[in-house]
């Protein structure tokens, strides 16, 4: 397997000022089983309220991906005191890597997803429904259609600036002094388009962090658009639960110990098989 960090100034020189990196778990291709394999590439953009990126949900999820023949990409993307847009750009400049990556680490350019939890998943949605704006593609230097994720996976993630909001992650992404038209112009909720990515959707239907209709305004968001997507709600969890189980579980947090809920990665792994 190839294991690499690599800056992102590195990624793209066009964020020469960024201190973020990615970690890049790469398999290996086998003469016996198929040297010419061309891989599905996850994304993950850990949660932390964009003040922190958490160690729970990158490195332990990154591995169960790999063990499901996935290549991982981890985005420890810039957060407070940094503001919009540094870590949307930064996904971005990953996304446009991995394909220019495609021949060395063997990856299919067409089934790229982002993968992000809590903070980290309104940071993925961010990619999905602003991929086509002029100002990420004229920032980087980029091609639009080689930053648009080929699909979502947003678990217990961070959605609305309104009634339901998550403020303090809002609050490390725009300032606290940041207006309530600022924040609404980053609602995902009122930013999807027909040209979202399909999208995979999982929260706790008593998630006391970030309220379950985060995850319902999405998901009713894609169906107006015709966005095909797939939602679970479970109905009971703490928030941050990763992969509920002890691989991921914060030390001493019996209740992030939670098999049921646990089957989201199954049932995530089996819809990444028509993507």
């Amino acid at each position: 397997m190839i294991y690499e960090k690599i800056n992102i100034s590195e990624v793209n020189s066009n964020l020469k000022d960024s201190k973020a990196f990615i970690n890049a778990y790469i398999p290996d291709n086998s003469e016996e089983i198929d040297i010419k394999k061309k891989r599905k590439t996850i994304i993950i953009c850990p949660g932390g309220g964009y003040s922190m990126t958490s160690d729970r949900e990158a490195e332990p999820v990154a591995l169960r991906f790999i063990s499901e023949g996935f290549n991982v990409i981890v985005l420890r993307y810039s957060v407070a005191p940094n503001k919009f847009p540094d870590a949307l750009l930064e996904l971005a400049a990953t996304m446009n890597y991995v394909r220019k990556m495609s021949e060395i680490w063997n990856v299919d350019k067409d089934k790229i997803i982002v993968s992000g939890f809590s903070a980290g998943g309104h940071l993925a949605g961010s990619l999905g429904v602003l991929w086509d704006r002029e100002f990420i593609s004229e920032t980087l230097k980029v091609n639009k259609m080689d930053i648009k994720p080929n699909a979502m996976i947003l678990s217990y993630p961070v959605i609305t600036s309104g009634e339901f909001s998550h403020r303090g992650s809002f609050d490390c992404l725009l300032g606290e002094d940041a207006s309530e038209e600022e924040r609404e112009k980053l609602s995902l909720e009122k930013l999807v388009s027909k040209d979202t990515p399909q999208t995979f959707l999982w929260h706790t239907f008593d998630d006391g962090t970030v309220p379950v209709q985060n995850s319902l305004k999405f998901a009713t968001s894609l169906k107006e658009n015709d966005v095909p997507f797939e939602l679970h709600i479970y109905p009971t969890g703490v928030h941050g639960l990763s992969l509920c189980g002890e691989t991921s579980a914060r030390k001493d947090k019996v209740n992030h110990i939670n098999p049921h809920v646990g089957t989201w990665f199954k049932l995530a792994v089996q819809w990444l098989e028509n993507i």
